[in-house]
C-alpha cells in the first residue's frame, strides 16, 4: 500500500465516522480510480434531513477529518442554502445533499462506472 492510498484511506475513515456520528443517511463511496479523466478518486455522498442537518454534517466531518489526518478541505461550497454542499479534499469529494437535491442531480447514474460501496449506518 502506498502512502497515498493510507492516507486516502485515513481520510474516507473519518469522514464515514463523521457522517455517521452525524446522522447521515443514505451514505455512499463512489470509486473513480478505473475511470479516466475523474477529477478524484473518491466521491462519498451522503443526505441530510435539513440545511441545518445537511450543515451539521458538513461541520462535523471538516472537524472529524482536521483532527484525525490534519487534512483541510482545499474547497468548501454551497454552505449559503444548504441543500448541497461539496467538500473537495482534492482526491476525495465530499457531497452532503438533501433528499430532493441527491434525487435531482442523481449522481450515482452520472458516473454509473464507477464502483459503488453502500454503508449502512450504525444509528
Amino acid at each position: 500500500m502506498t502512502k497515498e492510498n493510507a492516507s486516502a484511506d485515513n481520510s474516507i475513515a473519518a469522514i464515514l465516522k463523521a457522517m455517521d456520528e452525524a446522522k447521515g443517511v443514505d451514505i455512499q463511496i463512489l470509486d473513480l480510480r478505473e475511470i479516466e479523466n475523474t477529477v478524484c478518486d473518491y466521491f462519498i455522498l451522503c443526505t441530510g434531513t435539513s440545511n441545518t442537518h445537511v450543515n451539521a454534517i458538513s461541520g462535523i466531518v471538516q472537524k472529524q477529518v482536521s483532527k484525525l489526518t490534519k487534512d483541510k478541505p482545499w474547497h468548501v461550497e454551497g454552505e449559503g442554502n444548504a441543500e448541497w454542499i461539496l467538500l473537495d479534499y482534492v482526491n476525495i469529494v465530499v457531497h452532503i445533499f438533501q433528499k430532493h437535491i441527491r434525487e435531482y442531480y442523481d449522481i450515482e447514474s452520472l458516473w454509473g462506472d464507477a464502483k459503488i460501496t453502500n454503508i449502512s449506518s450504525t444509528n
